[in-house]
């Protein structure tokens, strides 16, 4: 295993939190506190480094031949655990299922914007 490029890692968490604030917008009064902003911002950081430990685990060998597999290991995971996690959660809490799907695209192209930032600083 390579070292963790702790620098796209923080580049990627940017990128995707900018997104979010794209997707979703800016609040005037924002709801939930801020407290709980804070704690969305430290776990959307955990999803970057997990993903950094994963590029690391693969090594740069096989990345730069194979440059397509950032897109495809980041955007498997928002399809296959992230978008089907929110979309049983809202069946099972009876919320629109609309809603769901945005948030499984906003967090699709926020896999895939790291995954875009790992392979522009990999």
């Amino acid at each position: 295993m390579g070292p963790v490029n702790w620098i796209a890692v923080v580049a990627a968490w940017s990128v995707a939190a900018l997104l979010g604030v794209t997707f979703y917008g800016r609040a005037a009064t924002p709801r939930p506190p801020y407290l709980l902003h804070i704690m969305a911002g430290l776990l959307l950081f955990a999803s970057a480094a997990m993903l950094g430990h994963m590029f690391a685990r693969v090594g740069t060998a096989t990345l730069d031949a194979k440059w397509w597999l950032y897109f495809m290991m980041a955007g498997g995971l928002a399809l296959t655990f992230i978008g089907p996690a929110l979309f049983i959660a809202a069946v099972r809490r009876e919320e629109p299922i609309g809603k769901a799907l945005f948030d499984w695209g906003y967090w699709l192209a926020a896999y895939l914007a790291m995954g875009g930032v790992f392979l522009l600083l990999g």
